[in-house]
C-alpha cells in the first residue's frame, strides 16, 4: 500500500457524539419531517444531507438556514469540543517515513483546516473535501477516486480509515482496502462492506503495519 486515506470526524477526531446531539436535538427533531435513521446521514456531506432529507422524509427548513446551522454548530465542535484520536500524532509520523498520509472528509476545508492546526496534523499530502470536487460525495466513490488520483495512485494501492456506513461504502465502491474503525459512537453501524474492521488506535495501528505502511 502507497497510501492512508483517513475520514476526519469519527476517527480523527472524537467529533460524533457531539454531532449525534446536534442531530437528535434539531436536525431530526425540528429540521425534518419524517424520522430517518442516523446512519442514512452519517458520513455525508452536510449540504448533501439536506438534499437527502427533503427528498425522503421532507424539511422543515431551507437548504440555506440548514448549512448555515450545521456551520455555526461545527465552528463550536471543531474549535472547543473534539479531541483527537489517541496515537495520532505518533501514528502520523511513522506512516509518513513509508506512505502518503491523507485527510479525505465530507466536512468542508474551514472545518477541516481548525483540526489540522489544533491538532498540528501537517505536512499532509492531501487534504480533500467533498466541497472539492463536482461529483456527489458518500456513500458515492467519487471522492476516493479523486483523492487516489490526486496521490498518482490506483484505488487498490490505498488504505482508507472510515467509521461510517456511507464512509465505507464509498471507500468500497472505489476499489481501495477499507478499514472499518469501530468506536464506541459507531457500535452498532454496519461495517460490514470495509475489508477489515478495527476497534480502537491500537488495532489500527496494527491493521496498517500488516498492510506495510509502518
Amino acid at each position: 500500500m502507497d497510501a492512508v486515506l483517513f475520514d476526519m470526524d469519527g476517527v480523527l477526531v472524537d467529533s460524533e457524539r457531539f454531532w449525534h446531539a446536534f442531530e437528535d436535538e434539531w436536525v431530526f427533531a425540528e429540521a425534518t419531517e419524517g424520522t430517518p435513521d442516523r446512519d442514512e446521514v452519517t458520513g455525508r456531506n452536510y449540504r448533501e444531507i439536506h438534499d437527502y432529507l427533503t427528498e425522503e422524509y421532507g424539511t422543515t427548513v431551507s437548504k440555506e438556514e440548514f448549512v448555515a446551522r450545521y456551520d455555526e454548530h461545527a465552528m463550536e465542535v471543531v474549535y472547543h469540543e473534539v479531541e483527537l484520536m489517541n496515537g495520532a500524532e505518533d501514528l502520523f509520523a511513522d506512516l509518513r517515513a513509508n506512505v502518503s498520509v491523507a485527510i479525505v472528509s465530507s466536512a468542508p476545508q474551514s472545518w477541516i483546516g481548525v483540526v489540522r492546526d489544533r491538532f498540528d496534523l501537517d505536512p499532509l499530502d492531501l487534504v480533500l473535501s467533498a466541497d472539492d470536487i463536482d461529483e456527489p460525495g458518500k456513500p458515492e466513490p467519487h471522492i476516493y477516486e479523486h483523492a487516489a488520483r490526486e496521490l498518482g495512485l490506483a484505488p487498490e494501492d490505498c488504505v482508507v480509515v472510515e467509521d461510517s456506513y456511507n464512509g465505507v461504502l464509498a471507500a468500497s465502491r472505489a476499489g481501495t482496502h477499507c478499514i472499518g474503525y469501530r468506536t464506541s459512537e459507531n457500535r452498532d453501524v454496519d461495517l460490514s462492506a470495509a475489508d477489515e474492521v478495527v476497534e480502537g488506535p491500537g488495532e489500527l495501528r496494527a491493521a496498517l503495519a500488516r498492510l506495510g505502511c509502518l
